[in-house]
């Protein structure tokens, strides 16, 4: 019988902007996706269903968002990537034949080979291009909890239109619901942002929980009693979980934390930009452009130059991991212990974190977790993993408190979303919205056509919402990129709504939207009439 001091509430936060260019054989940032997946969302599946069949038991909260719920369920984008899993298997096949004088490299390459046909077996064959299905059961057999969002990643408290920060979070309710087959009890609110009156959007869509960077709620009024170490509720009944800054700092820091470890492999060096241009264009891209294969031979080493870098040893990595997770525990143990010590309850330690840090950031961050939970489960008699709602239902009596308008991300108050960079984005972004409410209500029985377009301008609005779009231009990656994108869905929302208003679709721009711009295609234009 476990001596219980404490709960760990693991958290991983599942996210991508909505990126589709059918227009394209190829296209670059469709890799963001394909990387995640191969790196991240189905390693981290497997290590789940590794440790439900050795018979563990864990409990982990996962959000994963509607766009990337609408990439993982597009066909065309799976089918990319079934060939983006066949064009690593052709290439690791042929070079490993080919690699008949370093064994350790063919040691490497066999390992990236074995890995690529698990992935290839449990991506076509056992989900059936399904990876949402394997997450779904997951969460009906007890060891996950997967959260929605808000529907394109909003930042709320930003959004200036009350109708656009409900609609915001109904459609994203309304995405999860289709593909999980039931009411999600928690949200992850974009980028973590708060601000006063969200709690009532949350509340009025059945919504029972979401987190807050640490200091939305140690800074909470009245502030609370036991920190970020038990939930707060608002006035309307939504707990507000905060972050724990030491366990996440184990993790998120590159400087401080594990992944930083000089056995892990090496994210910037990649076999992309090492092998022949006749490789590049006959396994990669067929222009023989180079990026990231994601096959990638050295460890990091040491603080040295990329060319200095040492050859990964694969078994020495998970060794690594695996006291790196027999470290986290105690350090959770010890926490746990203390908190107990001033606290007139079990304390719950939430650890949130983007999930792609697992994997692709941290290549060996499945492996931290899966040892992690096992460790928890087999060897620990001081703490348990524990969702936030079996949480709240263990403790239902919580503070009454008021969290502080709040983010997550550098500085911790917006300012990565809105700034001189990026400002200039917002105006825009009001004006569709009152645009589309005002066709909303304006428009009662439309034809065909015109109810598609009208449809279709609710998802360009949605697109240009993102908040990936302001922060990528903030932080200068892909800044290009992400100023087209918006550039993009404004134009088009807008140019729909003049052909709306004077009665005449351009059918062929209509249907290059609706097949690029996909998301939601459920999604009817009628919901963003303002609520009676």
């Amino acid at each position: 019988m476990k001596n219980k001091r404490g709960y760990l509430s693991i958290v991983l936060h599942s996210h991508l902007p909505f990126i589709k260019h059918p227009e394209h054989e190829f296209f670059l940032e469709e890799n963001w996706l394909f990387e995640a997946i191969t790196e991240a969302y189905l390693p981290l599946y497997i290590s789940f269903e590794r440790l439900k069949r050795e018979g563990v038991k864990f409990q982990l909260t996962m959000s994963i968002t509607p766009p990337l719920i609408s990439m993982l369920i597009d066909p065309l984008l799976m089918e990319r990537y079934q060939r983006y899993l066949d064009s690593r298997l052709s290439f690791l096949r042929d070079e490993i034949r080919e690699n008949k004088e370093n064994a350790r490299e063919k040691k490497i390459l066999q390992f990236y080979l074995d890995r690529f046909e698990e992935l290839n077996y449990f991506f076509d064959v056992k989900l059936n291009r399904d990876i949402l299905s394997g997450f779904k059961k997951l969460q009906e057999q007890g060891f996950l909890e997967i959260i929605t969002c808000t529907a394109t990643h909003e930042i709320l408290p930003l959004e200036l239109n009350e109708r656009i920060r409900e609609v915001q979070v109904e459609v994203g309710i309304d995405a999860y619901k289709r593909v999980f087959g039931c009411a999600p009890k928690g949200i992850w609110l974009g980028e973590c942002a708060y601000t006063n009156g969200v709690e009532k959007i949350l509340a009025n869509n059945g919504i029972k929980f979401t987190f807050l960077d640490t200091h939305g709620v140690l800074y909470a009024e009245p502030q609370p009693l036991y920190g970020v170490h038990a939930p707060i509720y608002s006035e309307t009944g939504v707990a507000f979980f905060g972050r724990d800054p030491e366990a996440s700092k184990q993790v998120w820091s590159a400087k401080e934390g594990y992944p930083g470890d000089f056995n892990y492999r090496e994210f910037y060096r990649d076999i992309g930009y090492e092998i022949s241009a006749e490789k590049v264009n006959k396994y990669l891209h067929p222009g023989g452009f180079r990026f990231d294969s994601g096959i990638k031979m050295h460890k990091i080493t040491g603080n040295v130059p990329l060319d200095k870098k040492e050859l990964y040893d694969r078994e020495k990595a998970i060794e690594t991991a695996n006291t790196h997770a027999g470290n986290f525990m105690f350090n959770i143990e010890k926490e746990a212990e203390y908190l107990l010590s001033i606290m007139d309850r079990e304390p719950i330690i939430v650890a949130p974190f983007d999930t792609e840090l697992f994997g692709h950031w941290w290549f060996e961050g499945p492996d931290f977790i899966e040892s992690l939970l096992r460790k928890i489960d087999k060897y620990s008699d001081k703490i348990e993993t524990i969702t936030p709602f079996n949480y709240l239902k263990k403790y239902p009596t919580n503070q009454l408190s008021l969290p502080a308008p709040s983010t997550w991300g550098d500085g911790g108050y917006f300012s990565v979303w809105l700034n001189e960079k990026n400002d200039w984005v917002y105006p825009h972004l009001y004006m569709m919205g009152k645009r589309m409410i005002e066709l909303a209500e304006k428009i009662i029985t439309p034809d065909n056509t015109v109810e598609r377009a009208l449809n279709q301008m609710g998802r360009e609005l949605f697109l240009a919402e993102s908040s990936d779009w302001t922060f990528l231009i903030t932080t200068g990656t892909a800044s290009n990129y992400s100023i087209d994108r918006v550039k993009f869905h404004i134009n088009a929302f807008n140019e729909l709504y003049e052909e709306v208003k004077n009665n005449i679709i351009d059918k062929n721009l209509l249907e290059f939207l609706e097949e690029r711009d996909s998301i939601f295609p459920f999604l009817d234009y009628r919901v963003f009439r303002r609520k009676k």
